[in-house]
């Protein structure tokens, strides 16, 4: 009898996770045996400096890779021998695949948002973007922008500072012009004239109700984006919608960064609208928000 592939996530507070529910149907959907584990720091009594013997261990144990999430996002890098480019550029990992001795760091968020914008507003005008929060799920969606070709990303964080630094950085990638940063106060000048919104804050998780700002900011002709799922409709995106705003939800990111995780994991093809229709079952009303980063 052959062994189940096992893979993982190594986290802090993830039981309510959906990830293995996605990755082991997935798995069976393509005729593979896989066991998707969950390691989760406050279970092991560990801390983020753990994280180095943590990965150690799944890598001894054999897992073909894992999933990494809050609050060893950074703390993981200096455990890795090797980054892509893009995890490298953003500066956070969340997928390590484990091949040939080496553990090499990726980080697919981006990516999910990529395609999640890409099939959810394929025609979304592209001009001038603003995001909101400069936080790991930020920087993920701030490098997925620019790849997108973004004109400007404008950033917003209630950390001013945190808002400037992470526009510098893109400009240090992309060149002057592409990228601005402000406090979050500024929401109403920096909204003026924008293409679209895209959140990438806590707000509008459970533990976290209510709108990152004002919803007569909103108008019909900005699309509006979210990284929170769950809940799917986020108080942002029913507003938003209210006012005539076209919306994506943070499900097609959660799905996006998921698929090509399991990619990178098994060397096989998911399919990403099955992977949501399970997402969509998984997410019912009333569960607790969660969110990307």
């Amino acid at each position: 009898m052959t062994s189940p592939l096992r893979t993982g996530l190594i986290g802090a507070g993830i039981g309510p996770s959906l990830s293995p529910a996605l990755h082991e149907r997935e798995a069976r959907e393509l005729g593979l045996e896989c066991r998707y584990e969950r390691f989760d720091l406050d279970v092991l009594g560990l801390g983020p400096a753990d994280v180095g013997g943590l990965l150690a261990r799944t890598r001894d144990e054999g897992l073909a890779g894992v999933n990494v999430t809050h609050p060893v996002k950074q703390a993981v890098i200096a455990h890795l021998d090797e980054l892509s480019a893009d995890a490298a550029a953003i500066g956070a990992v969340n997928t390590v695949v484990f091949s040939g001795g080496r553990a090499v760091g990726h980080n697919t968020d981006w990516s999910g948002f990529r395609d999640g914008l890409r099939d959810g507003l394929p025609d979304a005008a592209r001009t001038r973007v603003v995001l909101l929060g400069a936080g790991g799920a930020g920087a993920a969606v701030a490098h997925a922008l620019l790849r997108l070709e973004v004109g400007t990303v404008a950033v917003l964080d209630t950390d001013a500072a945190r808002a400037r630094a992470l526009a510098a950085d893109l400009v240090a990638r992309a060149g002057p012009g592409r990228a601005e940063g402000h406090p979050a106060t500024a929401a109403a000048v920096v909204l003026a004239g924008a293409d679209g919104l895209v959140h990438a804050t806590p707000v509008g998780m459970a533990a976290h109700p209510g709108l990152p700002l004002p919803a007569e900011l909103l108008r019909p002709d900005l699309w509006v984006a979210d990284v929170v799922y769950r809940p799917l409709e986020t108080e942002l995106l029913r507003r938003a919608r209210e006012r005539g705003c076209r919306t994506l939800d943070g499900g097609r990111m959660a799905v996006g960064q998921a698929a090509e995780a399991f990619r990178l994991f098994t060397g096989l093809d998911p399919d990403p609208a099955r992977m949501r229709r399970h997402l969509l079952e998984l997410v019912g009303p009333g569960r607790e928000g969660s969110r990307v980063a």
